[in-house]
């Protein structure tokens, strides 16, 4: 890592579910000790209203969130990036930690289709904080 506070990118498509989900829960896991963000290739207008319900259940409150677009310098910033389904639209740079998480979009789906997806998401973050926080 190049800073004592790590910092890490949660990138997907409209930055409206996967990667909004990830960066609340790191938010939670990382308690203050790493820098979270999140940005899509193509950001939606409002995140996922399944998502803020299903959010919603584990105490984390997304509605004053909002969809941001990937920048160069938001990658740049990053000593991780966790892309989930944004294919060749997330910018590439050397010494970066890049990592793919395979999840399903939620877009679309009601809360009961999202609470999986939510759950997985959850794993594989508390993962990256023990990783993250074992380093610094």
């Amino acid at each position: 890592m190049t800073t004592e506070r790590p910092t890490v990118l949660f990138v997907c498509i409209h930055n409206a579910g996967r990667s909004q989900m990830a960066a609340a829960l790191l938010e939670r896991a990382g308690g203050g000790h790493i820098e979270v963000r999140s940005a899509g290739s193509e950001p939606a207008d409002e995140v996922n209203p399944a998502v803020l319900e299903a959010m919603r259940e584990i105490d984390i409150d997304l509605a004053a969130e909002r969809p941001k677009l990937l920048t160069d310098s938001a990658v740049r910033e990053a000593d991780v990036v966790v892309t989930m389904g944004c294919g060749d639209a997330c910018p590439v740079y050397p010494g970066k930690q890049y990592r793919d998480w395979p999840l399903d979009d939620p877009a679309g789906l009601g809360v009961d289709g999202v609470r999986p997806i939510r759950d997985e998401i959850d794993r594989r973050v508390r993962t990256l904080a023990e990783e993250l926080l074992a380093i610094t």
